[in-house]
């Protein structure tokens, strides 16, 4: 929630997803310029949605307590925000991925 609320004060807009359904379900039907994916999302990874989202080449970054240790080796290219993070780390992380913003 934190997040969404630091987003959406930088000028973002947000989309919120619990399930890997849910956020399947926004991948498919929403216009996404960028992904904050967490790592797992309540019982499932994350990883089947950045596969999709590199495949519609849609920017995203993991955001891990684990670091780039708990992403896998075929998300190597992928941007890691290692939890906990601060808003400045996020805002370098988003520029870098969206530098238009």
């Amino acid at each position: 929630m934190l997040l969404e609320e630091l987003l959406g004060e930088a000028g973002y807009e947000v989309l919120l997803a619990a399930t890997l359904a849910h956020a399947t379900t926004l991948a498919t039907t929403e216009t996404i310029d960028l992904a904050v994916l967490d790592v797992r999302l309540g019982r499932d990874d994350s990883f089947p949605l950045a596969e999709q989202l590199r495949a519609r080449g849609v920017p995203f970054l993991f955001a891990s307590g684990h670091g780039r240790d708990g992403v896998p080796p075929h998300f190597a290219e992928a941007t890691v925000l290692q939890k906990p993070y601060d808003m400045t780390s996020l805002k370098h992380v988003l520029t870098e991925l969206l530098p238009a913003r």
